[in-house]
């Protein structure tokens, strides 16, 4: 499993303190919806050419882990 930390910094100076790809202004929301919007990789990588897919991969690894820290609740 990659190690996200790597590729994924948050700053309260940069971008609001959203979670984005370091050395960047890409945020992890923005790969996110591009990739919910269609967009494969290989868009990715050639609409923002500074990205590698690794920062791609860790973008999805961020987003996993809060979704599975998310808390859960019952149907009521």
């Amino acid at each position: 499993m990659m190690e996200y930390q790597k590729y994924i910094e948050r700053n309260p100076d940069i971008m609001l303190g959203k979670p984005i790809i370091k050395g960047t202004r890409i945020t992890v929301e923005l790969i996110m919806r591009r990739l919910a919007e269609g967009y494969s990789f290989e868009e990715l990588l050639y609409n923002y050419p500074h990205l590698t897919k690794d920062q791609i991969y860790a973008a999805l690894e961020y987003a996993a882990d809060l979704i599975a820290n998310e808390e859960v609740f019952e149907n009521q």
